[in-house]
C-alpha cells in the first residue's frame, strides 16, 4: 500500500508510472497482465487505500474529491482520490488489471460519501463516460454501474434533488444502449404507486357541483393504471360514462384567446409542477386553466392508444378480456336486449362488436383532438406535436412487444493503408466481359473450341428419366423429369441429332417413348416395342403375295438413291447410270449413241408410269417387315441390283 501512497504524489501522467507501481507492489508472474489471484489482491489493497483516504478527508472537513490537493497549485492539481481513480482507470483501459475494478471503486466511493460529495463523484464519472463506455470495460462493469446509480437515486429526494436525479438518468441513457434489457420496461408495468388522492365528502360552502368534482378526479384511477380497464367490466363502463361528462363540460365552457395568452405569459416565468392540486376549492380556477385542460386531454389520448394497441402474442386481434368488455357494453346499449346480447355471444360474431368499439373510441378521440385544437394558445400546433410524439411512440411499443431485438450496428473500421485507390475502369463495363474480350483477342478459336461446350450422349442424358420410369425405384409421379419442360425440350433436340429411331417414337408414345430402350427394364421396354411389331406385321399382311419389284422400280430407286448420295447434283452432271437397256422400253427418238438426250428422257419419262415419290418410298420401306440393323428391304434390293 505504501507504494501506491507514494505514487499518488507523482505529477506525471499515469501511463509513465502506473504499470511499474503495480509490478513493484504485487510482483506478478507476468509483466503486463495479472492473474486472478493477483487481481483480487490488488483490488483489496486499492479498496483499503480508498477507505483510508475518504476517512482522512471527512476528518479534515474537505470535499473528498479535493482532499490532498496542493495549495501552491490548487487550480490545476488533483486530489489524491481523483489521482487514484485515474491510475486504476488507466490500468483497466490497457487491460493490465481486471476491467471491473474501477467500477467497484466508484461504487465504494459513492456509498462512503454524502449526497453533497456524491455530486462531485458523479461529475468525475460523467467526465470519464467515453472511457468507461468502451466495450472491454462496459461488459465487465455495466451491472455495477447500474447498481451504483440506482442506489444513488434511492438516496436522493425527488423534490429537492430533481436536477441531480435528471443528471443520473441522462447518464444512464447515454451509457447504456437502447436495446439494453435492464433499461427497458419490457412487460409494460405502470407506476401504480402514483395515486391521486382527492376529497370524498363536499366541504362547507362548496359552490361547484361536487359530483362533477369526484367524476373528474376519478379518471386518474384509469390514467395511471390502464390495464385495469381490460380486467374489470364495471370499471370500463364507469370510465366511459365519466369521460363523456368531462368532455361535455369542456365543450360547454370554451376558453377565450385572452385567457390563453395571459396564462402563457405566467407559465414563462414559473416552474412546472409535478402534479396538480386536487382541492375542491380550486376546481373552478383549474377548469379555466388551458394547461390544466391540455394535461387531462393528453392523458385521454395516451389511454386511447393503449386500448387500441394489440396484445403481445396476438398482434391483430384484441385480448379476450377486451372482447368481453365490448360484448357487455354493446349488450347494454339502448335498443339491444339481453337476449340479443346472449345471441351474439353464442354466435361468436365478435367482428361487429369490435367494429363498433373501434368506432366509439375513434369518436371519443376526435372529440378530444378538437378540444385540444380550440384550447389556446396555439392549439393546432400543440395538437400536431402531440400526434407526432404518439405516432413515434408506436414504434417503441412494437419494438418492446417483439422482445426488444438489438438493432445497433458496429461502425465499420476504416482501413488507412495509404492514399485512396482509384477504382479500375473496364473496357466493356465490368471485369468479366473485358476478360472475355481479351481472351478472344489472344485466341480466336476460344469460342469455337469443341471442348468448350460438350453435348452429352443420348444415353447419359435420358438416364435420370429412365430411373424415374423404373417401378422398382418408387419415385412419385410429381417428381418425374417428364414434368420439367426444359429438360424434355433439350432431350428431344439431342435425340433428333443422335437417335432418330427413338425420336420417331415421340408421336406415338410421347416423351417417355424417346428414352432409349436399352436403359429401361425389360418389362418397361416391351411396352414401347409391341405396337411397332404389330404395325410391321399388319403392313406385311396387306402386301400382295408373290409381288416382285420390277426393273423399272429398281431403276427409279437407284436414281433416287444416286440423287441423295451426290448431294443434289443435276442429271446432266451425274455420270451415266448402269441401266439394263433391254429391260427398258425405248422409243425411236433416241440419239445415235444409245443414250437418251435430255429432251428424249423427258419424253420417255412422260410416257412411262409415274414412279413413286421419295417420301412414299421411305414410308413403304419403314412398313416392310424385314428390318436388318436399321436397313430396309428396299435398300437390300438396291444393293443386289447394283
Amino acid at each position: 500500500m505504501d507504494v501506491f501512497v507514494r505514487a499518488l504524489s507523482y505529477t506525471d501522467p499515469p501511463h509513465t508510472f502506473a504499470l511499474q507501481t503495480v509490478q513493484e507492489a504485487i510482483k506478478p508472474q507476468r509483466q503486463t497482465k495479472l492473474l486472478l489471484e493477483e487481481n483480487q489482491l490488488l483490488e483489496n489493497i486499492l479498496r483499503t487505500l480508498l477507505r483510508e483516504l475518504v476517512s482522512s478527508a471527512v476528518q479534515s472537513g474537505e470535499p473528498i474529491m479535493q482532499y490532498g490537493r496542493s495549495i501552491a497549485d490548487s487550480d490545476s492539481s488533483q486530489g489524491q482520490i481523483q489521482r487514484l481513480l485515474d491510475i486504476v482507470l488507466y490500468l483497466c483501459e490497457k487491460e493490465h488489471v481486471e476491467g471491473g475494478m474501477i467500477f467497484q471503486l466508484l461504487e465504494d466511493l459513492t456509498e462512503m460519501s454524502t449526497v453533497k460529495n456524491c455530486k462531485d463523484v458523479f461529475a468525475y464519472i460523467e467526465s470519464k463516460q467515453d472511457i468507461l463506455g468502451k466495450q472491454e470495460l462496459f461488459a465487465r462493469g455495466k451491472l455495477v454501474m447500474l447498481r451504483t446509480c440506482n442506489q444513488l437515486l434511492r438516496r436522493l429526494s425527488k423534490a429537492n434533488d430533481v436536477v441531480f436525479c435528471g443528471r443520473i438518468l441522462m447518464f444512464l441513457a447515454h451509457f447504456f444502449p437502447l436495446s439494453e434489457r435492464s433499461a427497458v420496461n419490457i412487460k409494460g408495468v405502470f407506476n401504480t404507486s402514483n395515486e391521486t388522492k382527492y376529497e370524498e365528502n363536499p366541504p362547507d360552502g362548496f359552490s361547484i357541483d361536487f359530483n362533477f368534482y369526484k367524476t373528474f378526479w376519478s379518471l386518474q384511477e384509469y390514467f395511471y393504471n390502464p390495464p385495469s380497464l381490460n380486467l374489470n367490466l364495471t370499471k370500463w363502463h364507469r370510465f366511459t360514462s365519466s369521460l363523456m361528462i368531462v368532455l361535455n363540460t369542456f365543450e360547454a365552457q370554451p376558453l377565450s384567446d385572452e385567457v390563453g395568452d395571459a396564462n402563457h405569459l405566467e407559465e414563462e416565468g414559473s416552474a412546472s409542477n409535478i402534479k396538480y392540486l386536487t382541492s375542491s376549492k380550486l376546481m373552478g380556477l383549474e377548469l379555466k386553466d388551458p394547461s390544466f385542460r391540455r394535461h387531462v386531454l393528453v392523458q385521454c389520448l395516451i389511454l386511447f392508444d393503449y386500448v387500441k394497441a394489440p396484445g403481445k402474442s396476438e398482434k391483430d386481434v384484441p385480448t379476450e378480456a377486451m372482447v368481453l368488455v365490448l360484448i357487455w357494453q354493446r349488450g347494454l346499449r339502448p335498443g339491444l336486449t339481453l337476449a340479443v346480447r346472449d345471441e351474439k355471444m353464442q354466435e361468436g360474431g365478435f367482428e361487429d362488436l369490435l367494429g363498433f368499439k373501434r368506432e366509439e373510441i375513434r369518436n371519443c378521440e376526435d372529440r378530444v383532438k378538437k378540444l385540444i385544437e380550440v384550447t389556446p394558445p396555439k392549439g393546432k400546433e400543440f395538437l400536431n406535436s402531440v400526434a407526432h410524439i404518439l405516432e413515434r411512440e408506436k414504434n417503441w411499443v412494437w419494438w418492446k412487444r417483439d422482445g426488444c431485438p438489438p438493432y445497433e450496428q458496429q461502425p465499420l473500421e476504416k482501413k488507412l493503408d495509404g492514399p485512396k485507390k482509384r477504382k479500375p475502369r473496364w473496357r466493356l463495363g465490368n471485369r468479366e466481359l473485358s476478360q472475355l474480350w481479351k481472351w478472344a483477342d489472344q485466341n480466336p478459336n476460344a469460342l469455337t473450341d469443341p471442348e468448350r461446350v460438350q453435348t452429352p450422349a443420348v444415353t447419359d442424358y435420358w438416364k435420370p428419366m429412365a430411373d424415374d420410369m423404373d417401378p422398382s425405384a418408387g419415385i412419385e409421379a410429381d417428381y418425374h423429369h417428364k414434368n420439367n419442360k426444359v429438360y424434355c425440350w433439350k432431350g428431344l433436340r439431342i435425340s433428333a441429332r443422335q437417335d432418330l429411331e427413338g425420336f420417331s417414337r415421340f408421336t406415338e408414345f410421347g416423351i417417355e417413348g424417346v428414352v432409349p430402350l436399352e436403359l429401361l427394364p425389360p418389362e418397361v421396354a416391351s411396352k414401347y416395342q409391341t405396337k411397332t411389331n404389330e404395325k410391321s406385321k399388319r403392313a406385311k399382311k396387306d402386301e400382295p403375295k408373290g409381288s416382285v419389284p420390277t426393273s423399272e422400280d429398281n431403276q427409279n430407286a437407284n436414281m433416287v438413291s444416286d440423287m441423295d448420295g451426290e448431294g443434289g447434283r443435276t442429271d446432266l452432271e451425274a455420270p451415266p447410270a448402269s441401266l439394263d437397256m433391254d429391260s427398258t422400253p425405248v422409243n425411236g427418238n433416241n440419239s445415235q449413241g444409245g443414250t437418251p438426250t435430255p429432251d428424249e428422257y423427258q419424253k420417255q419419262s412422260s410416257e412411262s408410269p409415274e414412279p413413286p415419290e421419295v417420301g412414299q418410298v421411305d414410308t413403304e420401306a419403314d412398313m416392310e417387315p424385314g428390318m436388318i440393323d436399321g436397313e430396309t428391304d428396299a435398300d437390300v434390293d438396291l444393293d443386289v441390283v447394283a
